[in-house]
């Protein structure tokens, strides 16, 4: 799913392929930030949808996307348009997709874990009263343990977004745009 993740999420969400005609402002963007950032130029994607949004997708920057809405696209001026672009290409540079897809793996494998020792806890029989008062402690775990991991995934998706800002704000050159954006 790592390597066809960015088709996944694009073919769910609708996009199409940008238009050097129809979306030439998206494109512009997006082709002099690459250059002045010395990125490569990943594919370049719109999604019909007033709710103004963006997301980079992809395992690397050789093999990437960035997708916008039309909603963003009607809604922003070119400055704050490029503070946006320049935000989901430092997602790209810095491989976030590839540290939110491990992140997300370790949750779900803690999770999984967590349920089979509940599951192992549930119908392990034959328990005397010394292993009773383990119930308390099992439980906990089972519940905690999945809760933990979910808050780990969100402090690093939420550490990634700010270094994403910071990034962004040097390749546009203009952190107002992107705190206007």
């Amino acid at each position: 799913s790592y390597y066809y993740s960015d088709k996944i999420v694009l073919k769910i969400s609708g996009a199409r392929v940008a238009n050097s005609k129809e979306d030439r402002l998206f494109t512009s963007v997006a082709e002099n930030l690459c250059i002045g950032a010395g990125l490569p130029k990943p594919k370049l994607y719109v999604i019909e949808d007033s709710a103004p949004n963006a997301f980079a997708t992809g395992r690397n920057p050789q093999h990437s996307a960035v997708a916008v809405t039309t909603g963003i696209l009607s809604l922003l001026k070119r400055d704050e348009l490029e503070g946006v672009i320049s935000h989901e290409l430092t997602h790209v540079k810095n491989r976030d997709i590839l540290v939110g897809t491990i992140a997300a793996t370790l949750v779900g494998t803690i999770t999984f874990i967590a349920r089979m020792a509940g599951w192992a806890a549930m119908f392990s029989g034959g328990r005397d009263s010394k292993d009773r008062n383990n119930i308390f402690s099992d439980l906990a775990l089972i519940i905690i343990a999945p809760i933990a991991a979910m808050l780990i995934q969100m402090a690093i998706s939420r550490s990634r977004d700010y270094m994403a800002d910071e990034g962004g704000a040097q390749i546009s050159g203009n952190p107002l745009a992107l705190a206007s954006a």
